[in-house]
């Protein structure tokens, strides 16, 4: 019978503290570099969420060239000025009050903007505080306050309620359904959105405790529950920053009538790029169906 010597026990135990030693340390690693990361959304969090692109960045000259209007500026009920570009479409449908992402400034939705006017939509995009020429610091109860401002202020150019379409893309999703829970209007377009930035930071960061220390919340799901408009949800099929899942999530949460249309191919950027024609004809559809509730 094989008897173990004293000094290979010694040295199996010795492998054994060697082994543990080096799991404490990566746990101790782990840990702290879970504080860090954590710690460092709490103190950055705005950082982590607002992206924005300060005049003159963006392409500025292409708005009269390519898309036509004027600039308009306007004050919130807080004292903070905001820039806009309005583009009105002759013959005009509709005209949409249009909350963009959270990136960029209004120049950067020149494409956008034109290919609606295409289809008889005038646009009127605006700058939350802090983008393009707009002043001030983002923050989530600024941009709400930034839509209701756009909207009041797109109200005072004649336009009815009935005929204020909300469009908002991503982080202006959340925006345009905290617009349309204090606001009338025809109707509401959400473009690859979500339902709250907590469950938007959990899928970014799953391995961070981020629901429990986001002061933004974003909350678009409860919100929806109580706006009684018809919804148009569009969702890049490969939408690479916000899952499609919270999209459709949403939609479901929204009250009748609604549709949810998945783009294929599309990412999160390039929604209108790739979903072309059939993207326009979805829009196109779904005001004609806002128009004839009249």
């Amino acid at each position: 019978m094989y008897v173990p010597s004293l000094t290979h026990t010694a040295s199996a135990g010795t492998a054994r503290i060697a082994v543990l030693i080096f799991i404490r340390r990566v746990l101790v690693a782990a840990a702290a570099a879970l504080a860090f990361w954590t710690i460092l959304i709490m103190i950055f969090e705005d950082r982590f969420i607002f992206f924005p692109s300060p005049y003159p960045h963006g392409p500025y000259e292409e708005l009269p060239a390519r898309v036509g209007g004027r600039d308009e500026f306007f004050t919130t009920e807080d004292g903070v000025r905001l820039h806009a570009w309005y583009a009105p479409a002759e013959p005009d449908r509709m005209t949409v009050v249009m909350s963009h992402g959270n990136a960029g400034n209004v120049s950067h939705r020149v494409e956008l903007m034109r290919l609606l006017k295409s289809i008889g939509l005038s646009v009127f995009v605006y700058d939350y505080r802090g983008y393009g020429r707009s002043e001030g610091n983002p923050s989530e109860d600024g941009v709400y306050r930034d839509a209701r401002a756009a909207y009041d202020h797109v109200r005072s150019l004649g336009i009815p309620a009935d005929r204020i379409l909300l469009w908002g893309s991503s982080l202006g999703g959340a925006v345009a359904v905290d617009l349309a829970t204090h606001r009338p209007s025809a109707g509401l377009i959400l473009e690859a959105t979500f339902t709250s930035a907590y469950d938007v930071a959990a899928a970014v960061y799953p391995y961070l405790p981020v629901r429990w220390v986001m002061k933004t919340s974003f909350d678009s799901e409860s919100k929806i529950r109580t706006v009684n408009v018809p919804s148009l949800h569009l969702h890049g099929e490969h939408d690479e920053i916000i899952p499609p899942m919270l999209g459709r999530k949403l939609f479901e949460a929204a009250p009748e009538p609604k549709e949810f249309y998945v783009i294929p191919g599309a990412g999160h950027n390039d929604t209108f790029w790739v979903g072309g024609k059939d993207y326009l004809d979805r829009i196109r559809t779904f005001t004609d169906s806002l128009i004839s509730r009249d």
